[in-house]
């Protein structure tokens, strides 16, 4: 299944740099770059931002409760470990970053493309997925459970002992990731593709054994 992503409509010549972003809860921040910095301590719920390109920013020890970005690029940014619950994430590319332990809990996400990034025990817990595709990534250990899918890709993703229970993988193609091990309903694998190689993953989920 062909996953279409609908690219950030952001003009990077059009961005007026910024290079001390202040943030309060329910602030707007429109129009800019912010590269080549780093930031601690920010803590603000339902902040948004739309037209804003991060390039090479690290956050760390923060929260952005409820989040909102619309038309976002971050490329090369550190955001492990940060507190992005409740966020909404529409047509928004994330590329080369890391997030390490970021926690994603309970956001929406539509029009989204992670590569080539390192989101090892990410949290996605009942996250609502659409239009929304990770390649190139590794997701060792990251935390799906109970989110909604919908025209979702993992594309040769390394996702070695991934949680994907309660997550209905119909439509959904593993062929293409590497894994040894997974958590995830037997109920829910219907209509899940997958690669010769990686049947007998699922046969020992049915407590079988393979001679």
């Amino acid at each position: 299944m062909t996953i279409k992503i609908t690219a950030p409509k952001i003009q990077e010549g059009r961005l007026e740099p910024e290079t001390d972003l202040y943030l309060e809860s329910r602030i707007e921040i429109t129009d800019r770059l912010i590269e080549q910095t780093e930031f601690t301590g920010l803590d603000a719920d339902r902040v948004s931002f739309d037209r804003t390109l991060f390039r090479q920013v690290t956050i760390t020890e923060s929260a952005l409760r409820e989040a909102e970005f619309t038309d976002v690029v971050f490329e090369r940014c550190d955001f492990s470990n940060m507190n992005f619950a409740g966020v909404f994430l529409n047509r928004v590319i994330f590329k080369d970053c890391k997030l390490i332990g970021t926690d994603f809990g309970g956001g929406r996400m539509q029009q989204v493309r992670f590569t080539d990034c390192i989101a090892d025990y990410a949290n996605f817990r009942l996250v609502k997925f659409k239009s929304v595709l990770f390649e190139d990534c590794s997701l060792v250990g990251i935390d799906y459970y109970a989110a909604t899918v919908q025209q979702f890709g993992l594309e040769r993703c390394k996702i070695d002992r991934a949680n994907l229970a309660e997550v209905k993988l119909k439509g959904v193609d593993l062929s293409t990731c590497e894994f040894d091990s997974l958590i995830v309903n037997l109920e829910d694998l219907e209509g899940c593709k997958i690669a010769p190689n990686q049947a007998s993953v699922f046969v020992g989920l049915l407590g079988l054994v393979i001679k």
